[in-house]
């Protein structure tokens, strides 16, 4: 993470520093705000550098690549979202565009509202990112003294108050709704503002008075307590007047302090003093200590009237609390979160510290938050096809809608789901056929080992709505199939190996002689019955070695009347020459041949349009002589082994069809390579043959197999 932050503003900086945003802000001088704003959040430096990321995403061509290949999947994740987040916000917005509080406007909100649920579900990180970056853009305004646009503001004050507010991120919520007002109300805003202004010495004496009043005799009471006046949010002042029907002198009246103490049993000792030296309210107490927000936040709030010569005086409104809940009054989700800087899968990445679980109530708050705005309803956004439910330890996982507890285990992790034996869903066993609802908790029951359940592929039954888990089972039920199939193929071969009295063979070495990659592959094909155990045998039992073999014929001087023995190869005008045929060309009758005299092997006949032999003899062409095939004896036609490419579409069978032209024709094969690519196969064929002439007609027949492409011998 060190110079995470230069990094990244170094990487945006030649592609914003000179761009502007739709209000006028230059967009270099945007990031660096709102990651100073992110920073005063309490966000982590890699937040910050996300700031620049954002602003940078829309100048690049494949922002995921690029972003994740300079500084990791996380911050292009990040960075991603967010842009995509405010790619959403415009289009809701401009479709709001011109529109006051009618229901049309109303309505693309929520639209609005519904769709950043999305993003903000996934990573909460981006909500910080998105709240820093609509508070610089009013404080650009009101700075500019040029009105925010009225969807702007009403969106603001609408939108990301209150969102603020469910995160407990108060200082931004409080600014946001000033400046929102400002622009939405001016004339109201100058009225309030002017009024605070004019009392403002006259409160703050007062305020001081008390302040240093009460913090030198909680002091003095043993209680170690900092004594602060509470700044005047204009908006919630408004709210109160509106709210309360009160009078603007009755609201400026009405001083605010905030105690801070080291710990609870500190809050209520400073309570008691507050109410035995001054006169509380009864029905204005709230403990909040005892009864946390839902958000999290804790608090003693009371209010009291100092007596003023007997009288009953001004009331003042008291908050007590903690440093600890001071810091998540201020500070809210920041507080409490903190923010991993790696990891590319799962929730991105956040754990709670303390007794209250930050995670469960902010995924709730945020949905309520979105209920909230949609009035409750549920119309039809663009996510609604998304739920979000929580894991036993607060991770958020994401399912379609629909989604069921065994869907949920896929998601956590392939193995749970194979597992998966019950399930129980806030706290309560159910189906696991049960649809679930967002905000739920699903705990999952598995059993030690064993796999998924036919009727899981039972649409019917309804118990997988994700396309992913299904394939998850079928691959499971798949791979079971293979095994049983590779342990069929292993007996037979190991039953063939018995009974030849072969058992010492190493089966990967008898694998790699036919052509397979490893024994499992031998034994599948052998299992599916495409591979036949004839091959087999014939590797371990060769053909005794003939008198005049291929690889070695002895040939004596030929006379017009003579015949060649069983290798067929007459040396013109040389007796008793040894002769080899070439591996790399094969030849076989009636292919014309020629001879290569080799140091210390002989001849090596080669085929004419052999293209080793034309570079041979190029370079020796002294050492090139005539040769011929010569008629076989007693009428036994020799065989040669000749090699044969097929290239086909790949297919359930298809080396055991191609396999049973060559068995049909009476063709050996004594060696099998394959290989499949995307869907093509391309194999080769070595076969034993005493005619060329009648290979071609058999390939004829083998091009004909369904699927296969072409087959031409090498």
């Amino acid at each position: 993470m060190e110079n995470m932050l230069a990094r990244a503003r170094a990487f945006a900086e030649p592609l914003i520093a000179d761009e502007k945003l739709d209000t006028g802000e230059n967009t270099l001088a945007h990031a660096d705000a709102v990651a100073a704003i992110v920073a005063k959040m309490g966000g982590s430096e890699a937040m910050q550098a996300a700031s620049y990321l954002v602003y940078a995403c829309q100048h690049l061509n494949r922002p995921q690549e690029v972003i994740a290949k300079v500084f990791g999947d996380n911050f292009a994740a990040l960075a991603v979202e967010t842009t995509k987040l405010v790619r959403v916000q415009e289009q809701a917005r401009s479709a709001s565009q011109g529109h006051h509080l009618a229901e049309g406007a109303a309505g693309a909100q929520t639209e609005n509202v519904r769709k950043m649920l999305l993003a903000f579900s996934r990573d909460l990180r981006v909500v910080m990112l998105r709240l820093a970056s609509r508070l610089q853009t009013l404080r650009h305004a009101a700075a500019s003294k040029q009105p925010a646009p009225e969807s702007v503001a009403r969106e603001s004050l609408q939108v990301f108050a209150p969102l603020a507010n469910r995160l407990g991120i108060w200082q931004v919520k409080w600014e946001i709704e000033d400046l929102s007002f400002r622009f939405l109300e001016p004339e109201t805003y100058k009225l309030i503002a002017r009024l605070l202004d004019e009392k403002r010495v006259e409160r703050e004496g007062h305020v001081e008075q008390l302040r240093s009043q009460l913090e030198s005799e909680l002091q003095a009471e043993g209680v170690r307590a900092t004594v602060q006046g509470r700044p005047k949010n204009i908006y919630s002042i408004v709210k109160k007047m509106r709210g309360k029907s009160l009078d603007f002198a009755q609201v400026f009246d009405i001083l605010a302090l905030r105690v801070v103490v080291p710990d609870v049993k500190d809050c209520y000792a400073a309570l008691a003093w507050v109410h035995s030296h001054f006169l509380p309210i009864d029905e204005e107490f709230d403990d909040y200590i005892a009864r946390p927000k839902p958000n999290g936040y804790q608090s003693l709030h009371t209010v009291v009237r100092e007596m003023v010569d007997g009288k009953p005086g001004k009331p003042i409104e008291i908050q007590i609390r903690t440093d600890e809940m001071h810091d998540h009054a201020e500070h809210g989700v920041a507080a409490h979160w903190a923010y991993k800087e790696a990891g590319h899968k799962g929730y991105a990445g956040v754990w709670a510290s303390g007794e209250y679980d930050a995670k469960i109530a902010v995924l709730r708050q945020l949905l309520a938050w979105e209920r909230d705005l949609s009035g409750g309803s549920q119309g039809q956004g663009l996510f609604d096809d998304r739920i979000y439910v929580l894991t036993p330890d607060a991770a958020i996982v994401e399912l379609p809608q629909g989604a069921t507890p065994v869907d949920f285990a896929y998601t956590v992790h392939t193995t749970l789901g194979h597992r998966c034996r019950g399930a129980r869903v806030d706290g309560a066993m159910v189906p696991l056929n049960t649809p679930l609802s967002n905000g739920q908790t699903v705990e999952i029951i598995a059993a030690k080992e064993g796999g998924p359940s036919r009727d899981w592929l039972n649409a019917e039954l309804g118990y997988l709505a994700s396309h992913r888990a299904r394939a998850k089972v079928r691959a499971w039920f798949n791979a079971q199939i293979t095994h049983e199939t590779v342990a069929r193929g292993r007996e037979a071969v190991e039953k063939l190996l018995q009974r030849e009295g072969k058992t010492s063979t190493r089966l990967e070495d008898l694998a790699s002689q036919l052509g397979f990659k490893s024994a499992d592959h031998l034994f599948e094909v052998v299992g599916k019955d495409e591979f036949s155990l004839r091959n087999i045998e014939v590797l371990l039992r060769p053909p005794e070695p003939a008198p005049n073999p291929d690889d070695g014929v002895q040939i004596k001087k030929p006379r017009a009347s003579e015949k060649s023995g069983k290798g067929g190869v007459l040396v013109v005008g040389v007796s008793s020459l040894m002769t080899q045929l070439a591996k790399c060309c094969k030849p076989a009758p009636p292919d014309a041949i020629r001879g290569f005299v080799t140091r210390g092997h002989g001849v090596s006949v080669h085929r004419v349009d052999c293209s080793n032999f034309r570079m041979m003899a190029s370079r020796d062409g002294e050492r090139v002589i005539d040769v011929e095939w010569g008629a076989a004896k007693g009428g036994e036609a020799p065989v040669y082994a000749v090699d044969v490419a097929v290239e086909a579409a790949d297919r359930q069978g298809l080396l055991r069809d191609i396999s049973d032209v060559f068995a049909r024709e009476k063709m050996n094969v004594i060696g099998v390579q394959t290989q499949s690519v995307k869907g093509t196969a391309w194999m080769t064929f070595t076969v034993e043959i005493s005619d060329a002439a009648r290979l071609t007609q058999v390939l004829g027949v083998v091009t004909a197999v369904a699927g296969v492409r072409s087959a031409r011998r090498r």
